[in-house]
């Protein structure tokens, strides 16, 4: 995990990449993947200032470590006057972060024993904390019973999805609509 997280440096790709590889996916299949993953980097290349950075090597490694935290560091207002040295330190240390708490991440998670389950709830778990306070932020912003009721759309059919049964589906996305309707979305 550590090499991967190393060389591959692809976020989410990278997990992904493992699972392709062990599974023997094609190479088109990989490569088709990796670009639907990584798509957004080619916008990212309109504003991100690679300009500021100096040699072949330099551009090379600051293409090569793009990524989202990078970006959206370089190109806010702070960073207007960042040299490229300083650019290219900043997406080194990112990239040094990433391989270390993977590796770490890695060797921690092969210490749980396979008797425990529920953990891969957990990265579902934190996206959905991090869209709930992303929607607190837009409140004033976005018509809330819109967002209520395709909250609860999405609750439904996800649990209908699931369990393939009308009654809980519907009573989940009910409970779901009224508990944002009057928390979350309440004015």
């Amino acid at each position: 995990m550590g090499l991967s997280a190393a060389v591959v440096f692809g976020g989410s790709f990278e997990f992904l990449l493992i699972g392709m590889v062990t599974a023997s996916a094609p190479l088109a299949t990989i490569a088709l993947s990796a670009l639907l993953v990584n798509v957004r980097h080619v916008f990212y290349t309109l504003s991100f200032p690679l300009h500021r950075v100096r040699g072949r090597f330099g551009k090379a490694y600051s293409t090569y470590a793009m990524c989202d935290e990078a970006y959206a560091l370089a190109t806010g207002e702070q960073a207007r006057t960042w040299s490229g040295r300083r650019i290219l330190w900043l997406q080194f240390l990112l990239h040094l972060y990433w391989a270390g708490s993977s590796t770490a991440g890695a060797l921690l998670g092969s210490l749980i024993p396979d008797s425990v389950t529920g953990l891969d709830f957990a990265p579902t778990a934190l996206f959905t904390v991090l869209a709930l306070d992303a929607v607190r932020d837009l409140r004033g912003d976005a018509p809330t019973l819109v967002l209520a009721v395709l909250s609860a759309l999405a609750v439904t059919v996800g649990l209908h999805l699931w369990h393939r049964d009308a009654l809980p589906s519907i009573l989940g996305g009910t409970a779901t609509h009224v508990n944002l309707a009057s928390t979350l979305f309440a004015r």
